[in-house]
């Protein structure tokens, strides 16, 4: 095998659908990582409900979330909706890069290390997690396709009690 098909074909491993270490109901593992505006604890979030968003600059279906989260948080955070963004990169630069192409509204954390990622079970990029303000994991969701747009509003919706 050529050394320049190895990272096609790492990151079409990690763009496969997901198997969950999480089940529905468990409690989301807690993390405390840096971000581009200071520290991100998901114990300070609890009382509200948070999608965790795995992503990496290397991620094609990434840079389609990314509008759709800037998109549900402008539209549910009054209602207390808490979208995280937690970046995968070993280099935050490369992180960086990508966040000044497609801009994020909504909370960044950098965890070069992996693991938060590690902690949820996560196998593929983009990996999201809704988590009630229980701190319960609600539903877990791998990949992101313009079909997954409706559905994960709706599950967004229900976290927060119904659509308004």
């Amino acid at each position: 095998m050529k050394t320049h098909t190895l990272p096609l074909l790492l990151a079409a491993a990690l763009c496969a659908p997901a198997s969950w270490a999480l089940d529905k109901g468990a409690s989301a593992p807690s993390f405390d990582l840096q971000g581009p505006a200071g520290a991100v604890k998901l114990a300070a979030l609890q009382g509200k409900v948070v999608y965790v968003d795995f992503w990496a600059s290397w991620c094609g279906p990434c840079r389609q979330s990314f509008p759709w989260m800037n998109e549900m948080q402008a539209k549910y955070g009054a209602r207390g909706l808490q979208i995280v963004g937690v970046n995968v990169d070993a280099r935050s630069e490369d992180a960086k890069q990508f966040l000044a192409q497609v801009p994020a509204k909504f909370t960044i954390a950098f965890d070069p290390q992996g693991g938060t990622p590690r902690s949820y079970g996560i196998k593929g990029m983009p990996s999201s997690v809704l988590i009630g303000p229980d701190g319960k994991v609600l539903m877990a969701h791998s990949g992101f396709r313009d079909g997954d747009r409706a559905e994960l509003e709706a599950k967004i919706q229900a976290a927060l009690g119904g659509a308004k």
